[in-house]
Parts: C-alpha cells; sequence; structure tokens
C-alpha cells in the first residue's frame, strides 16, 4: 500500500487492513502465517516529516530450532516511526550519529507495506524456540526429549581425548 505524501489529510489518514506477504520476504524463511498480518496506523504529515504511529498483529507459526516442532508465535507489536524526505539526506556529505535511526521517503511516497514487513520482521526471535525449557532431540535416537526420555545411553567422554580438551580450552 503506497501512500502519497501529498493527499495525506492535516488530520491525517487512518489505515487499517491485512497485509499478506511471501514467506521469501521474511527473515525466517520457514515461518508459516497462520492469519494476515493486520496492521492499524495513523499517518501524519507534519512539515516536510512524516509520522507513523500503529499496532501490528498477526499468528505465525515457527520451527524450534532445538527439536525441529513447529510452534505458534503471536505478535503483537507497536511502532512509532517518523520518516524524512530523501532530499535531506541527499544534501548531507557525511552522516552523524544522529543520522543513523533516521529514515527517508522518496519520490513523496511511503509504502506501508515496506514499513509493515521491516516491523514484523523486527518481531521474530534470533532463535526460535517452542519453550525457553526446550531441551531439543537426543542426538544418539533423534527423539524429542520433551515428549519423554529415551532408552539411549549417554557415552561418557573419552578419556584419552580429556587433555586435548583442556589444551584446546588453554589456547583460548
Amino acid at each position: 500500500m503506497v501512500i502519497d505524501v501529498d493527499r495525506i489529510p492535516k488530520d491525517g489518514l487512518s489505515v487499517s487492513r491485512d497485509f499478506e506477504f511471501l514467506n521469501v520476504d521474511l527473515v525466517e524463511e520457514d515461518t508459516v502465517f497462520l492469519s494476515p498480518a493486520h496492521a492499524e496506523a495513523i499517518v501524519r504529515k507534519v512539515g516536510d516529516e512524516i509520522w507513523i504511529k500503529g499496532r501490528l498483529t498477526a499468528r505465525l507459526s515457527f520451527v524450534c530450532s532445538r527439536c525441529l516442532s513447529p510452534y505458534e508465535f503471536p505478535v503483537d507489536s507497536t511502532f512509532d516511526l517518523v520518516y524524512l524526505p530523501e532530499e535531506l539526506d541527499l544534501m548531507k556529505d557525511e552522516l552523524e550519529e544522529d543520522d543513523l535511526g533516521q529514515v527517508f521517503y522518496r519520490d513523496n511516497q511511503v509504502d506501508l507495506g515496506e514499513i509493515i514487513l521491516e516491523q514484523l520482521n523486527l518481531t521474530f526471535p534470533l532463535k526460535p524456540l517452542c519453550a525457553e525449557s526446550c531441551e531439543g532431540i537426543c542426538a544418539v535416537c533423534g527423539k524429542v526429549r520433551r515428549n519423554g526420555d529415551c532408552s539411549c545411553e549417554v557415552k561418557e567422554e573419552d578419556p584419552r581425548l580429556l587433555k586435548l580438551k583442556y589444551f584446546v580450552r588453554d589456547k583460548s
């Protein structure tokens, strides 16, 4: 959804709609949408700045990085963004520290779909886990440990290699 900056009313533009994205657009490619991403936002023009304040909700399914089981991941996130015209960015020769957090729009347009996709990707965990206490899968038989203990024996380390273990640890 592309918004023309010149057509934003003085009292702001209210947006409430669903957004559908492809899995390849997401940071976590194994993500499955259980419901479309829904955003409610107010878009205001203040001088040359575009202020966007809103809320994003969605229901996603991730694959746990430890046990490889799918699990539901609800998204309920708020965002408050300020966009500046790209011309202001082009006028500067060097970036200052304050400029690192600034975002710019170009051609007098703001793509709300891109903004919602970015905000959705920012909600994703770095390492998807079904639970913090997830023990993963057994390295011997592959059984999910959360579903019960397996009968596999945990082998103790070969005592002949213990010296190497400590040797490598002491080097770092």
